[in-house]
Formats: structure tokens, C-alpha cells, sequence
């Protein structure tokens, strides 16, 4: 299967490795078009986990008996996938449920310790909910001001607005997604970061759709923290990763304290565990970082820049497909400039109503406001439908989709 960016996807045998295309819905074939919201799991995912839990299943790090140690074996080993797959030393890479929970942990742990009256932290408006709600609740406990970096008329930052968004107060944080859940807008990280630096600033990137798409170094990218879920990256759900830089990790206190995270408890004070133990309270999610460690393995031998590519050709079909359905608005920047995802509304129907009937002709998408309404509202509608593409999606279900869209308006319109 490993392949490289000028070769193309052989993706039939690679959907052959995901057991939900055998089925059929309403009797016709899954064209399964959701996978920002969520990815399909290859066997591969499906027996590394599995496999963990007959042979070799106990709790990390606790024991010293031979089954404890091969499960911490595996559980340390999966950390260090992840940070081969981000460039990264294994000490900054903190394991925990999801993206959501990495951003909370920053907006708490550091935004708790270095943000007061007077500061300023800068989001956009095209943030997923995870990393807005977090930093505009870490600003309100501490006094400082939330501002929101505007978009242009196709959905890209205007960085030509950075200094007066931010205006006369002291940046602290610059948070931003590498690529938008929605507009599918790939955001310029490495310049926000520049910007950010400069002012004595931290990066703080949401690689969630990010990750499982292309290929990501952190060491280049130049954002201080990234965070990543696992479920979107064909991997289970309950895990994702933080990586964030040593030397600011070493200087946070902990977001959860409890059993491992330790270093000595006693009643007058309590000391934390190296990193990046000191981040992972309780029993730790062996089985989905094992999960996870196998997704990255099939990731890696398939090519991230194949993979891109791919999603690539994917978004500038299905722009040219639904361009032809009656009374569509198609958002979002040019195909070149976005990823596999692609934002519509029909005419006045509501998203609800058109993804319903597009299930009926076994097309699965997303309709809602995509936990992005700071963005509905620049767009001026409370929901659209988003259409999102990976490595498993062939031609044939953007025109199953296309031809579901036709059949919705011939229904609804």
C-alpha cells in the first residue's frame, strides 16, 4: 500500500480495509461523507486493540509483574508513534481524551498562571468551540479581553487586521486551527506564530483536522502548542494528544491530579511527576493509544502527501459536481486553498431537512452550525451542510451526493 505524493491512492484497496463499506443503507452503498466529524476505522485499528486486549491487558505503570510491563511497553511505544508522526520528542507529548480536553488544559493551566488585566488573547472566527469557549472563559476568570481576528469574503484571516484587532493590550495568546472544520481554510500557523513571538507571545494551534490530512512538524510549524484527536485520524475514540514545548510544559501546573501524575503526596504539599506524566491523571487509555499508534502506522505506510493530494482532487471535483445543483451556495476559499472539506447551503432549506433525505440515498453528512456559530454568524445563516472527504473516499460518492442534492430539491424545493 505505501505510496508517495506522485503516486495515487489505490483507494479501493484501501477502503477494502474498513469493514463499514460492506454494508449497505436504505439498500444502496455508504457514501460516507462525514469524516471531519469523525473517521472510519481500518481492521488494521480494529486487531491492534482487540489484540491488546486478550494478551496483553493490565494497567501502565503501576506494576512490575511481566503483563504490566508489556502493557506499559506498548502504552510508551505508542507515544513514541505519535511523536515520530509530529517530529517531536516522546517527553512532549501528553496523552489525553481529545483536542477539546488539550485546549482546556492549556486555557487552564497556562492561561490560570500568565494571563491577567490587561492581556489580550486573540482567536478567529473560523475556531471550533474547543478552542474559543476554553480561552474566552480562561480571559473571564483572569480579567483579560478575548478579540476575534476577522475573515475576508472567501474565509481566510486578515492578517492585514492583526494590529488593531489586538489593539493596545498586552497578547498573550494567538490560538488558531491549522485547517478550518468548516470552510476547510488552511490557516497561515507559521506566521501567526511569527506575529505572535515577536510580541512576546504564545501559539496555540488546533491540528485536529489537521493531522489526519497532512503532514505535520511541529519543529516547523512554529506554534508552542498543538493539539490533536485521535478519532478523526483513523483512530478510537478517547484519545488524542498535546504537544506542547518543554520548556513552557515544565512551568504548568497540572489540569487533573490524582493516582501516577505524582512525584511525593503528603499533607502539607504535594509534588508533580516529570513530563509528561504529570499531565496524565489516573488509569491512562492503553487500549486507544495502542489504537491510535496503529492508525498512525496506516497512515504513515499510506503517505500523508499522498493523502493530501488526494483529498485535494476530491474538493475540486465536488466544487465543479454540486456547482450544478439548483440554488446551492458553496463557502469557503479556493480549492487550492483548502482542504478535504466543503461548506453548502440549498437555497432556504434547512441543513437538517437536506441531510435527512441525502441519508435515504445512503450519503452521510454533517448539518449544523459544526460547533463554529462565531462563524454561522459571520456567514449569516445558523447552520449549513458540510461535506468532508479522507484517504477512503472515491469519486462515486461525491456523485452519489451530487445526485442526492438533485433529489432534494425535486423534494423540498
Amino acid at each position: 500500500m505505501a505510496t508517495t505524493a506522485r503516486t495515487k491512492l489505490d483507494v479501493a484497496r484501501i477502503r477494502a480495509d474498513f469493514p463499514i463499506f460492506e454494508q449497505r443503507f436504505h439498500g444502496k452503498p455508504l457514501a460516507y461523507l462525514d469524516s471531519a466529524n469523525s473517521s472510519q476505522k481500518p481492521r488494521a485499528v480494529l486487531e491492534a486493540i482487540t489484540g491488546f486486549y486478550e494478551t496483553s491487558y493490565a494497567n501502565v505503570h503501576r506494576s512490575v509483574y511481566e503483563l504490566a510491563e508489556r502493557a506499559t511497553e506498548a502504552f510508551e511505544g505508542a507515544r513514541d508513534t505519535v511523536a515520530a508522526f509530529v517530529n517531536a520528542p516522546s517527553r512532549e507529548i501528553v496523552f489525553v481524551r481529545n483536542a477539546t480536553e488539550a485546549l482546556n488544559l492549556l486555557a487552564y493551566s497556562w492561561g490560570g498562571a500568565n494571563l491577567g488585566p490587561g492581556d489580550v488573547v486573540l482567536v478567529t472566527e473560523l475556531e471550533h468551540h474547543s478552542n474559543f469557549v476554553p480561552w474566552q472563559q480562561a480571559a473571564r476568570r483572569a480579567g483579560a479581553e478575548l478579540r476575534m481576528l476577522p475573515l475576508d469574503d472567501v474565509g481566510e484571516l486578515r492578517l492585514d487586521l492583526l494590529d488593531e484587532t489586538v489593539g493596545t493590550g498586552t497578547l498573550k495568546v494567538v490560538a488558531t486551527n491549522l485547517v478550518s472544520n468548516s470552510l476547510g481554510t488552511i490557516n497561515p500557523v507559521t506566521r501567526l506564530a511569527e506575529y505572535a513571538h515577536e510580541r512576546g507571545a504564545v501559539m496555540v494551534c488546533d491540528a485536529a483536522q489537521a493531522a489526519p490530512h497532512r503532514a505535520l512538524d511541529v519543529q516547523t510549524l512554529g506554534a508552542d502548542f498543538v493539539a490533536a484527536s485521535g478519532h478523526k485520524m483513523l483512530g478510537p475514540s478517547g484519545i488524542g494528544f498535546l504537544w506542547g514545548r518543554a520548556e513552557l510544559l515544565e512551568r504548568m501546573d497540572p489540569f487533573l491530579t490524582g493516582g501516577h501524575m505524582i512525584r511525593k503526596v503528603a499533607l502539607g504539599g504535594t509534588s508533580w511527576g516529570e513530563l509528561p506524566h504529570k499531565f496524565e491523571a489516573g488509569t491512562s487509555p492503553t487500549a486507544e493509544a495502542i489504537g491510535l499508534a496503529a492508525a498512525i502506522d496506516y497512515l504513515n505506510d499510506v503517505g500523508m502527501d499522498a493523502i493530501e493530494a488526494h483529498e485535494h482532487e476530491l474538493v475540486e471535483y465536488a466544487l465543479e459536481r454540486l456547482a450544478d445543483v439548483p440554488g446551492i451556495v458553496l463557502y469557503g476559499p479556493p480549492a487550492e486553498r483548502r482542504g478535504g472539506i466543503v461548506l453548502f447551503n440549498v437555497g432556504d432549506l434547512h441543513p437538517h431537512d437536506v441531510a435527512q433525505i441525502l441519508d435515504y440515498e445512503g450519503v452521510a453528512i454533517r448539518g449544523g452550525h459544526h460547533c463554529c456559530q462565531p462563524l454561522m454568524q459571520k456567514l449569516g445563516v445558523a447552520a449549513t451542510n458540510r461535506a468532508s472527504f479522507y484517504l477512503y473516499t472515491v469519486r462515486e460518492e461525491i456523485d452519489q451526493l451530487a445526485a442526492g442534492l438533485h433529489r432534494v430539491v425535486e423534494t423540498l424545493g
